[in-house]
Parts: C-alpha cells; sequence; structure tokens
C-alpha cells in the first residue's frame, strides 16, 4: 500500500495493491495490521457504511462533537469529489480543507481523522460510497458545517450547477457558529 500526504498531514490518502489481468482485478481494501502500521492508527473500526447517490449530489460537511469518528473511505462505483475540513483548534491547519478524487478507477482511499468535517460531491452519474468509522453513529451529537460557508471556502467542482442538498444539509451552520475540538 502506497500512503500519499495530503496538504493536511493528518489526512492520507491511501494506494492500494492492486492485481489485476484480463478477467479483473483484485486488491485488500482493509489491513488492520498493516493501517496500524502506515497510518500509526490505534482504532478499531466499528461500523461500517455504504451511501449511493445520483450526479450532483452533495453530502455534508458531517462530524459528531461526541463518539468523534476518524473515516476510511472509498469508492467502489462512480467517482466524487471529497472533502476534510480541519475543526481541531490546536492544529496548526485549524480550518483548512483538502479535497480529493476518490473513483471505483482510481481505487483509492482517504484517511480522515477524528476532529474534522467531512462531505463529498457525487461527480459520476451514480455513486457507491463505502466507509468505516471508528466510532458510532450518535444522532444526538450529529453537526453539519454548511458546504458553502465562505470562512472555509471549499472549492467543489460544480461548474456552474448547483448541488443537490437534503434539508438536514441545509441546515448546515457556519463556521463561526460550529461546535470546535481542542
Amino acid at each position: 500500500m502506497n500512503v500519499i500526504t495530503t496538504d493536511i498531514s493528518d489526512v492520507k490518502i491511501l494506494e492500494p495493491k492492486v492485481f489485476g489481468d484480463d478477467r479483473g482485478f483484485f486488491l485488500e481494501s482493509f489491513n488492520k495490521r498493516l493501517i496500524a502500521e502506515k497510518l500509526g492508527i490505534q482504532n478499531d473500526f466499528v461500523q461500517d457504511n455504504h451511501s449511493h447517490s445520483a450526479k450532483g449530489v452533495l453530502r455534508g460537511l458531517h462530524f459528531q462533537t461526541k463518539h468523534i469518528q476518524g473515516k476510511l473511505v472509498r469508492v467502489v462505483r462512480g467517482e466524487v469529489f471529497d472533502v476534510a475540513v480541519d475543526l481541531r483548534k490546536s492544529s496548526p491547519t485549524f480550518g483548512k480543507w483538502i479535497g480529493v478524487h476518490l473513483s471505483a478507477e482510481n481505487k483509492r482511499m482517504l484517511w480522515i481523522p477524528p476532529g474534522f468535517a467531512h462531505g463529498f460531491l457525487v461527480l459520476s452519474d451514480q455513486a457507491d460510497f463505502l466507509y468505516k468509522a471508528t466510532d458510532y453513529y450518535d444522532p444526538a451529537s450529529e453537526n453539519c458545517l454548511k458546504w458553502d460557508d465562505p470562512t472555509v471556502g471549499v472549492n467543489w467542482p460544480l461548474n456552474g450547477a448547483l448541488p443537490s442538498i437534503s434539508s438536514k444539509d441545509n441546515l448546515g451552520k457556519s463556521f463561526k457558529d460550529i461546535p470546535l475540538f481542542q
């Protein structure tokens, strides 16, 4: 597995070894020992999630204030623009964001540690998005940073179109109004 450091050093791109031939391919999408060795992640993943979305759907930017989740994300069909925003006040990259293209074709994964808001925009006709989480979903502590908050300034590849956003995500809060992490 190849690990690529991003502009936010705690967020990592993972490129699995892919073994392919004219019949298809094989890859190891998760290996606890290898993830611990390469990323230093000692947390257990306790929940797997699968999201299916159509082109133009934007989900996020989500985070929990209790049961804070780290996420290992990947796309098994289609393509997304995946975003992580650093909400850790003590971090040198506090308030910064990173965006990565994840697709079934490039087979990349992204590690987003606890303390980040996370979201994605579907770029293909459809996308199946899978992620492992280090803690359980807790609706009582769920929060949403508004996807288009000007303070954060995520440069979503919308090409002039407006994204399709859930009514819940449409109520996302501005960066100045969300709870933050130490």
